[in-house]
């Protein structure tokens, strides 16, 4: 019986570290996609043909 719960103890462990792993990620994510918009805007503000935009 010990060793049941030792190994369900491992197992919730590795549950929860792995739910963790994919807010990490979520974010990083959304970071990136932001960063990504942010440079594709820079980038339709530079062939606009207006001077000081880019």
């Amino acid at each position: 019986m010990r060793m049941n719960r030792k190994l369900l103890a491992v197992l919730m462990l590795s549950i929860m570290g792995s739910l963790a792993a994919c807010h990490t990620i979520e974010g990083a994510g959304k970071d990136i996609e932001s960063a990504g918009d942010s440079i594709q805007d820079t980038a339709q503000d530079c062939t606009d043909n207006v001077e000081g935009n880019c």
